[in-house]
């Protein structure tokens, strides 16, 4: 399992380094293969998109086991499929976008920034509005784009990696309560919601670590308003965050298509700021390199998949 630890660190080092790969992201390949699939198989029935998931799914775990046997050495594998599937730096350079542009006056660029981030309709949105939706995102993608891959693949290694991508992936392009994706992406949204229920809670659980100082505030936060947002992942990790910067997230939010979700407040600090952006990142930086700790703790005790053996020769 040494291999697996050590590439898991090198990709999350390459990730912390560079960012996403400029060109000829594999993850844009993939969603460029999802789009390819649903164009054959698409129709307003949950059995059509259980066969879309599993498909697309299935074939990500069963190319993640195809590397790990028959690819290039297994730490190399480990550290391409790790680097490719994290977000954090990229994350923390959209955030830090929108908050450039807030601090020189700009609201308008910032407003059309944030829509790098989140689905809502920003158009509106005041500074504090912006500020909000930018600490969610970073907050929740911090689970979804860092820890919970780091937590997958420490348990199953590169087929870990590559799966979780893919639920996350599908969940992202079909898993929308609309006409189109009401039943085609329920087994993408459910099934997104299971693959994120053991990274949210680690996630939650960094965040009272990286936050000392705010941890009891945020471990009741999370106690109280978590189980009030309509993810059971997302709320978890949002309530930690308020909690844990001592600000109030959740409330109103208008998507494109006019449909309007009233969600419950997060928190009993004040209104975000501008500068909560710079420190929910500091924070979601913390959480990351905890969580990449965590993932080589779990890689040493063996996982839940262990290396196959090569065969000799």
């Amino acid at each position: 399992m040494k291999s697996r630890a050590v590439g898991l660190l090198l990709g999350y080092t390459a990730d912390r380094m560079l960012g996403d790969p400029r060109r000829f992201h594999p993850v844009a390949g993939f969603g460029t293969t999802a789009a390819a699939v649903e164009r054959v198989l698409y129709a307003d029935s949950r059995t059509h998109g259980v066969a879309h998931t599993a498909l697309l799914v299935g074939g990500a775990v069963a190319f993640g086991v195809m590397l790990e046997r028959r690819g290039p050495p297994r730490v190399v594998a480990t550290a391409i499929a790790t680097w490719a599937v994290l977000g954090g730096r990229s994350l923390e350079r959209e955030a830090g976008a929108v908050h450039g542009h807030l601090i020189a006056g700009d609201l308008p660029a910032a407003r059309q920034r944030l829509t790098h981030l989140v689905g809502r309709d920003t158009a509106v949105l005041d500074e504090s509005a912006v500020s909000r939706a930018v600490i969610e995102s970073v907050a929740e993608n911090t689970s979804d784009a860092v820890v919970a891959p780091l937590v997958w693949g420490a348990l199953c290694g590169v087929p870990g990696l590559l799966g979780y991508r893919a639920v996350n992936t599908l969940d992202a392009m079909v898993g929308h309560r609309n006409a189109r994706y009401q039943s085609y992406g329920w087994a993408s949204a459910k099934l997104d919601d299971l693959a994120n229920l053991p990274g949210s809670r680690l996630s939650g659980l960094l965040t009272l670590v990286a936050a000392p100082s705010r941890a009891k505030v945020a471990a009741s936060t999370w106690r109280r308003d978590a189980a009030a947002h309509p993810s059971p992942n997302g709320g978890v990790v949002e309530s930690a965050f308020a909690g844990a910067l001592g600000v109030r997230l959740g409330g109103t939010n208008t998507y494109y298509g006019d449909r309007i979700e009233d969600r419950a407040v997060m928190g009993d600090g004040r209104d975000a700021r501008a500068d909560d952006i710079v420190r929910s990142t500091v924070l979601a930086r913390r959480v990351g390199a905890f969580a990449a700790l965590t993932s080589v703790l779990i890689s040493l005790r063996g996982g839940l998949l262990r290396h196959p053996r090569r065969p000799l020769g």
